[in-house]
């Protein structure tokens, strides 16, 4: 979020502007692609590979007690990405005992044209963090940790079993 701090600067001067009022500025990142790598989440470089992602949320100045603002940011990520094969891609799976096996896309996106696999949308936002953005860049809070995945309908969770349609 190299963009804090400006925002913190516009909704200050804002604050001041307007005799030290309460202040809300909505902010956005601009999209960015974001790439999984296989040596630090294989998981979701298999299943992913990359995303669109963004950061939205609002900026907010209120003053304190003695009248001293209180800066903060209320904001999510976001990601999104088509789920698809494309012919000039593909993948290399290491194997036990060294070898590797490439799967190039143009077979898997067969795979789709004969119903068998299925291309898709992808979205999902993190829940609201708030992050304290302090009077100046050094007392910064640190950044709010990413909220636990839970195991709702993934492998480990004990009813998925007994779910609708499984």
């Amino acid at each position: 979020m190299e963009d804090r701090d400006a925002w913190r600067d516009q909704a200050l001067a804002e604050f001041r502007r307007n005799g030290g009022q309460p202040v809300s500025i909505p902010v956005e990142t601009g999209n960015r692609d974001f790439g999984f790598t296989k040596d630090v989440d294989e998981n979701r470089f298999y299943a992913v590979g990359s995303t669109r992602s963004d950061v939205t949320g609002v900026v907010t100045v209120v003053p304190d007690a003695d009248g001293r603002p209180r800066v903060g940011l209320d904001h999510q990520a976001n990601a999104w990405d088509r789920y698809n094969w494309d012919q000039d891609k593909g993948v290399t799976i290491g194997l036990p005992r060294g070898s590797d096996m490439s799967i190039p896309d143009g077979r898997m996106a067969r795979l789709h044209t004969m119903g068998i696999a299925q291309e898709f949308d992808m979205a999902g936002s993190s829940s609201v963090k708030h992050y304290g953005l302090g009077a100046s860049a050094p007392n910064h809070d640190p950044l709010p940790q990413p909220d636990e995945p839970g195991r709702e309908g993934d492998r480990t969770d004990p009813s998925r079993e007994q779910q609708e349609g499984r």
